[in-house]
């Protein structure tokens, strides 16, 4: 989600204004990089025939990348709770590599844009003042070679960590190929890294990003970040802990399926320790290959993100989704919802009995509310479900599926639809 800030009310752009004026200029070719989830989910009803790409009526034309007269900040998702502005930039809109899908690729006609370390590190550090962001994610195109490219990245950071003493949040972007001595370097100063992997498998990686290799450009760097944090002392970083680590999917442009893609976040959450698997619903780039495939559902991404936090703190296995005979997940429903139609409907859990992971199988009970029962119950067991709202469960998404003291709690037939 971008908020906009207008450069007539902001009287801080007279220094250095071409600088910033240039990074508000590539801001728009900026959403190609996800930084947080969605805060909401799509509007509208979810599709019942579970198609993958959005409505007819819902469909936009290509996007045309080009200037706007503002900054668009992307607020991201903090462990608290809370939402963080960041400015999302790239050392050059230079690129030597023709991703099919992406706005920066080689060969596709707009203003390129290159800023040095110190006029990027600048930027920030003057949004930041202003009180406009409180962070910065760093990425790039490739331009020169892969290596350079990171340096300058790495580059960039230095300035704001060591010569400017920034303090706020960065978010470094691991290019493909990068050396292991980069990935610990960005370690040191980072809050978080990243290394995109754009699609779930080898096969549909080429098919969008020919260029790329799926197992030595892009999973090599993220097994090196969970080597690092495992042998690196955290007092070598710039606050004194590891960073955490995230990758991205590009979604819908591929042939890939919703199972490939969870089978792939399944790996990276448990074996990796990634914070987050962020999925991009595909929109087509004016003067890109693909420029006239049609957008993918957003109901779908919406679904993956549901699945993915099911995979990490929920304790669920791939196997447990119900997908269509396409390998995605239903567009229509909850995957939650889902499995426990499938396995609790004519087995409701009993609230008082149930351990922890049994409860987290609950529409409706997440990990705090498990934990808030689990301790409650001990003493005062659940006898009506007065008791479990005061507890802070969504009773009305639970009552198909659960049993209070041996018996099924009065719920509406309509939940079910």
């Amino acid at each position: 989600m971008f908020w906009y800030i207008d450069l007539q009310e902001r009287t801080f752009y007279n220094y250095s204004m071409d600088t910033l004026q240039r990074v508000m200029e590539i801001s728009p070719l900026m959403d190609v990089e996800v930084a947080s989830e969605p805060s909401a989910p799509p509007t509208g009803e979810p599709p019942v025939d579970d198609a993958d790409v959005s409505p007819a009526s819902s469909i936009p034309t290509a996007r045309r990348v080009c200037a706007a007269d503002a900054f668009p900040i992307q607020k991201v998702a903090l462990p608290n709770g809370q939402h963080m502005p960041i400015l999302k930039s790239a050392m050059t809109t230079v690129c030597e590599n023709h991703c099919l899908y992406c706005a920066f690729r080689a060969g596709r006609d707009f203003q390129r844009h290159t800023f040095s370390p110190d006029e990027m590190a600048q930027a920030v550090v003057e949004l930041t003042q202003a009180g406009v962001v409180r962070g910065a994610f760093l990425s790039s195109g490739v331009s020169g070679s892969r290596l350079q490219t990171q340096d300058q990245i790495l580059a960039a950071a230095e300035v704001l960590r060591l010569k400017m003493g920034y303090q706020g949040y960065l978010h470094i972007k691991i290019m493909p190929g990068a050396e292991r001595a980069q990935v610990e370097r960005a370690m040191q100063l980072a809050d978080r890294v990243s290394v995109n992997l754009e699609a779930p498998t080898t096969e549909t990686l080429h098919r969008i990003a020919p260029e790329k290799h799926l197992a030595e450009d892009l999973l090599a760097p993220l097994r090196w970040v969970e080597s690092i944090r495992q042998t690196l002392p955290a007092w070598q970083n710039w606050k004194g802990r590891m960073p955490s680590s995230s990758t991205q999917f590009v979604v819908g442009c591929a042939g890939e399926s919703d199972n490939q893609y969870l089978r792939a976040a399944a790996y990276l959450h448990q074996k990796l320790k990634l914070a987050r698997v962020y999925y991009s619903s595909f929109n087509p780039v004016i003067d890109t290959p693909l420029e006239n495939l049609p957008p993918s559902n957003p109901w779908r991404e919406h679904r993956l993100y549901q699945a993915s936090f099911l995979l990490r703190d929920y304790g669920y296995d791939v196997e447990d989704f119900v997908f269509n005979a396409t390998g995605n997940l239903l567009l229509k429903e909850d995957p939650k919802l889902a499995w426990a139609r499938l396995h609790l409907s004519e087995a409701p859990l009993d609230v008082n009995l149930a351990d922890e992971q049994q409860l987290l199988r609950v529409p409706g009970f997440g990990p705090l509310g498990v934990k808030a029962i689990l301790a409650t119950r001990r003493k005062n067991p659940f006898k009506q479900m007065e008791d479990l709202r005061r507890v802070g469960v969504q009773t009305n998404r639970a009552a198909p599926f659960i049993l209070l003291n041996g018996r099924r709690p009065a719920f509406q037939m309509a939940l079910w639809g």
